[in-house]
């Protein structure tokens, strides 16, 4: 047994380790992608489900809420509108 040969033994001792290696790190970042890709598709589905509910609410909730809120706000300056053209100036003598 030389130098040379144990030279060579040693290189594709070297060789087989990193084969292995590297197909169990190939594996292990498959399936580390595999959950990655599980977590982002749930993530996903619930920002889906999200938006579909604040869209709902606002159609159903907020716009009608404006709408009202719209409203009262016309009556109320339309009430004082009208109190300004009744009301009596004080103060003031006839005559």
């Amino acid at each position: 047994m030389t130098i040379d040969w144990l030279r060579d033994l040693i290189i594709v001792i070297f060789g087989l380790v990193a084969t292995v290696v590297l197909i169990f790190m190939a594996v292990l970042w498959y399936s580390l992608y595999r959950r990655a890709r599980s977590i982002l598709d749930s993530i996903q589905t619930t920002s889906r489900r999200v938006q579909g509910i604040c869209s709902y609410a606002s159609d159903e909730v907020i716009k009608p809420l404006i709408q009202v809120v719209t409203l009262i706000q016309g009556i109320r300056q339309g009430v004082k509108a009208g109190s300004k053209l009744f009301r009596k100036k004080e103060g003031g003598r006839d005559g």
